[in-house]
C-alpha cells in the first residue's frame, strides 16, 4: 500500500472513531434505531441457509453472526429462498462471475441487489446489511496459483472489487435505505488457507486493499452507512484467543471434507457447510476453537461478532 492510501486508511478511521465518540456521548447509549426487518446481501458468512445448510458447524443454534445480531432486536432471519430477505450466498463476488468455487449460477452481491430492488422498497425502518470480497480475494488467489495472472493483477483486480461494493451501498442509500451496515472480509492472511499456502503477506495485503477502497468510496455517505470493521475484529480474536475464551484459533475443527470445489480453496477440501456435531476432530471443543474449516469460522466466533456489530450498530443509530 502506497504511504497516501495508508495515511487515507487512517484518517477514515480516525473519522469513524469521531463518529462513534459522538454518537456515544458522555452516558447510557439509548438506540433510536428499532428495525423491523433485515436485509441482507453477501458471502457466506451473511448466509443462513440459502442452500440449506451454513459455513459454520451447524449444530441447530443460532450459529452465525447475522442470526445473533438479529436476536438483539428481537428478530428472526430467513434466505430468500425461503421467502425471506437475507439474499446472501456462500462463495458470491461482488460482481465478477463465476463465484469463488467456480459456479456461474450464484447470484453475485449486485445481482442480489438487483433482485430486491425488482420487488421491493427499502422500508423506512429496515436496517439493510451488506458484506462482500472472501469470494473475490479467494477466486483472484486462485487465478495466481494457476498461473493465469500476476499478484500485482490479483491486487488490481481486489481494489475493483471494494470499489464495487462500495458502489452498491451508494445504490442502496440513493433506493432509501437510511441504515446501511457495510462488512469487508476479515483479514484472510490470518486464516489456516493462507498459513498452509505459506501466503499470509499476499492475502493480508489483497484484504487491506479491498477494504481501503471499500471505505474510500462509501466515505461521503455519512451516517447512512456504518463500516463494521470485521478485519479489526477478527485480528484481536485470532491474535489474542484466549481473551475471548477459545483455546486455539489456527485448527480447524470440522471434518467434512468435499469432493467438489466447496470452498474455493481446491477439491477435497473441508467444507463448514457440509459440517455437523457429526464431523468432527477427536479432541476438539468446537465451541473453544475459531475455525470450522480453513476459511470460516466456528458458531462461538460468529455470535461474538454478531454481538460486536450490535454495539457498533447501537452506538450510531
Amino acid at each position: 500500500m502506497t504511504v497516501n492510501r495508508l495515511r487515507r486508511t487512517i484518517m477514515l478511521a480516525a473519522c469513524a472513531s469521531l463518529t462513534l465518540l459522538a454518537a456515544c456521548g458522555s452516558g447510557t447509549i439509548e438506540s433510536a434505531l428499532k428495525p423491523t426487518r433485515l436485509v441482507v446481501f453477501g458471502d457466506a458468512i451473511s448466509d443462513v441457509g440459502q442452500t440449506g445448510s451454513k459455513y459454520t458447524v451447524n449444530d441447530g443454534s443460532i450459529n452465525t453472526w447475522l442470526e445473533q445480531l438479529a436476536s438483539h432486536y428481537g428478530l428472526t432471519v430467513a434466505p430468500s429462498a425461503s421467502g425471506g430477505f437475507v439474499y446472501a450466498q456462500g462463495n458470491a463476488r461482488v460482481t465478477a462471475t463465476p463465484d469463488a468455487a467456480g459456479n456461474a449460477a450464484t447470484p453475485t452481491v449486485t445481482q442480489q441487489v438487483d433482485s430486491f430492488l425488482a420487488a421491493n422498497a427499502v422500508g423506512a425502518n429496515d436496517l439493510v446489511i451488506i458484506n462482500g470480497g472472501i469470494g473475490d480475494i479467494i477466486a483472484e488467489m486462485a487465478a495466481v496459483r494457476a498461473g493465469t495472472q500476476t499478484e500485482a493483477q490479483m491486487a488490481a483486480n481486489v481494489q475493483k472489487a471494494g470499489k464495487e461494493l462500495g458502489q452498491q451501498v451508494i445504490r442502496l442509500t440513493n433506493a432509501g435505505a437510511k441504515h446501511v451496515v457495510v462488512i469487508g472480509p476479515y483479514n484472510l492472511g490470518k486464516s489456516p488457507w493462507a498459513i498452509g499456502l505459506n501466503k499470509v503477506g499476499v492475502l493480508t495485503d489483497a484484504t487491506t486493499t479491498f477494504n481501503t477502497e471499500l471505505l474510500v468510496t462509501i466515505v461521503g455517505l455519512g451516517k447512512t452507512a456504518l463500516y463494521v470493521d470485521a478485519a479489526l475484529y477478527h485480528n484481536l480474536v485470532l491474535n489474542a484467543p484466549a481473551a475471548y475464551n477459545l483455546v486455539d484459533a489456527t485448527k480447524v475443527v470440522c471434518t467434512s471434507v468435499d469432493p467438489g470445489p466447496g470452498i474455493g480453496i481446491g477439491a477435497n477440501q473441508i467444507n463448514s457447510r457440509l459440517c455437523n456435531t457429526g464431523t468432527l476432530a477427536a479432541g476438539l471443543d468446537y465451541n473453544r476453537q475459531a475455525f470450522a474449516d480453513n476459511i470460516y469460522f466456528t458458531p462461538t466466533v460468529n455470535r461474538q461478532f454478531g454481538t460486536y456489530a450490535y454495539d457498533r450498530i447501537r452506538a450510531v443509530w
